[in-house]
């Protein structure tokens, strides 16, 4: 029986991309999104928890993200779950988990400070998301001391 490993996520970049190329030139983009959840506690006073997710990019996609991406930016991803062991310097085994993406929209209006472009780069021409109703809510602004390293 074959399973599925899939991942959709809508949040606020964290951080600018950080590009970096294989040898034989392949564009390799990662950068930090947060996800937020509002909920109401047992007070019934309304809660926000953030999760932070290390989404990685090839390729193309990589390419757009360097270029389009900034601190705060909404974007749109699909892509899959991998978790990768390494040894740390005290020879105790951590384990990092990332997100392969293999589609990146950005959301927002052209030339929008927080949105970038607004068509789907995955080749699949969606069209503008922009507009009064046409975008999520924007998240809270984060702090620099909030962004994981």
């Amino acid at each position: 029986m074959a399973g599925v490993n899939k991942v959709i996520l809508l949040g606020n970049v964290g951080q600018h991309s950080e590009m970096r190329y294989m040898p034989a030139g392949k564009a390799i983009a990662s950068f930090s999104v947060a996800t937020s959840e509002r909920y109401k506690d047992k007070e019934g006073n309304t809660q926000e928890r953030k999760e932070w997710h290390r989404v990685t990019l090839f390729g193309r996609q990589a390419e757009i993200a360097g270029e389009y991406l900034r601190k705060g930016s909404q974007v749109y991803i699909e892509g899959r779950i991998q978790t990768e062991k390494y040894t740390d310097k005290e020879g105790v085994d951590r384990y990092v988990t990332n997100i392969i993406g293999d589609r990146l929209q950005l959301l927002g209006r052209r030339g929008d400070a927080d949105g970038g472009a607004s068509e789907d780069h995955a080749g699949k021409s969606q069209g503008s998301t922009g507009g009064e109703g046409g975008n999520p809510a924007p998240m809270d602004d984060f702090g620099d001391d909030e962004i994981p390293a």
